[in-house]
């Protein structure tokens, strides 16, 4: 698809993977909304690429429906998406007390929010955007939309204090298939990348020798990865029509270790 002109959503796009993506795809030509929850952020993305911000927690139906319907009005319907809103967080799954030593039980929270955020909230996306694809008019090859998930190399290979992450992870991997067949008829193609060690706000937060000894355990460039390599990668699978139910590490070769 060449999305010069085309309208495109980008959750999770106020930072990180996703700003990195929204941008690539505003020199590409393409009319971007931006997703998320942060506004101060995101309206200042969107103002850099000439794009529109809609503010959305993707945990709310209602939310999610108020920001594409926000985005349509303004660009029209889209024929991208691309889902890179998410969350991380860890916990073992029987843990202990740093003092008493004593067992401690899971925060269920913890596992719940991973759930709603990470799988649940792509698919909420994905169900919204592509029933605004499907009656689009067809372009080359039969092509109406496309849709970019984000999973994690934490789904095939999750580390201790990972079950959560894993889990939420691993659903949004295992569904790319379901979902591409699903809408094959429809002209809609679903790909989905499984990142590694990246560079985001959060890591970024990291100690400098702490994102080193990350980067150490990279097999080859030995370095985290670089948002802008997400979004090239994002791009080319939305670019390459022949690219559907592809599910795509990038990640420099690590297979991550227990912990």
């Amino acid at each position: 698809m060449n999305v010069n002109g085309v309208a495109a959503v980008v959750t999770g796009a106020a930072s990180g993977l996703g700003e990195a993506t929204a941008r690539e795809l505003a020199r590409r030509g393409a009319k971007v909304a931006i997703f998320d929850r942060d506004q101060a952020r995101g309206e200042k993305v969107a103002a850099e690429i000439g794009g529109t911000f809609c503010e959305v927690d993707v945990t709310s139906d209602e939310k999610v429906a108020t920001a594409f319907a926000k985005a349509r009005e303004t660009h029209g319907q889209e024929r991208v998406l691309v889902n890179c809103a998410g969350v991380a967080n860890a916990a073992k799954t029987v843990g202990r007390d740093k003092e008493t030593k004593a067992a401690k039980g899971y925060p269920m929270q913890q596992f719940e929010l991973a759930i709603q955020i990470n799988l649940i909230g792509s698919f909420r996306c994905i169900a919204n955007s592509a029933l605004g694809m499907v009656d689009l008019d067809p372009l080359e090859d039969g092509e109406k939309g496309v849709i970019i998930n984000t999973a994690s190399v934490a789904a095939e290979d999750g580390q201790i204090g990972q079950a959560a992450y894993s889990a939420s992870k691993g659903g949004v991997l295992a569904m790319t298939l379901p979902i591409a067949r699903d809408l094959m008829n429809e002209g809609v193609r679903v790909n989905t990348i499984l990142p590694g060690v990246f560079k985001t706000p959060m890591v970024g937060m990291m100690p400098q020798n702490v994102q080193d000894a990350l980067g150490a355990q990279v097999p080859f460039p030995k370095r985290l990865g670089e948002a802008e390599e997400y979004a090239r990668l994002a791009l080319f699978l939305i670019e390459n029509v022949y690219m559907n139910a592809a599910s795509v590490r990038l990640d420099g070769g690590i297979r991550m270790a227990p912990r």
